[in-house]
């Protein structure tokens, strides 16, 4: 069980979408809202925390943890203000695979 006090950040979870436009037909790839101010747990990885990764994805950095909510997938993104995550897996709780998520993520630069 993940304390609600260590929810204290608010992120936007973004799915990617793609639009056309009726005029000209140009198709437009983008972001759209999935779940927007959830509450979440935003942990950097450790030195060793990262060391360990390292062996399986050399590029998470962050670990961000959210009350379960069906639908999340890899291909998603989290927003935390100006500072964006790249989702790299969807890890459900050991026990009831329903109460939270951690998403390993790694932070979108420029």
């Amino acid at each position: 069980m993940i304390a609600a006090g260590k929810l204290r950040h608010r992120v936007t979870i973004e799915q990617p979408t793609i639009t056309q436009n009726p005029l000209t037909g140009e198709i437009t790839e983008g972001w759209g809202t999935f779940a927007a101010n959830l509450p979440a747990a935003i942990e950097d990885l450790s030195a060793r925390d990262f060391i360990q990764s390292a062996a399986m994805q050399s590029e998470i950095t962050t670990r961000i943890t959210v009350r379960y909510l069906p639908g999340i997938k890899p291909n998603m993104r989290v927003v935390n203000g100006d500072t964006i995550y790249n989702i790299r897996g969807v890890l459900f709780d050991k026990d009831s695979r329903r109460e939270y998520i951690t998403l390993p993520c790694d932070e979108v630069l420029g």
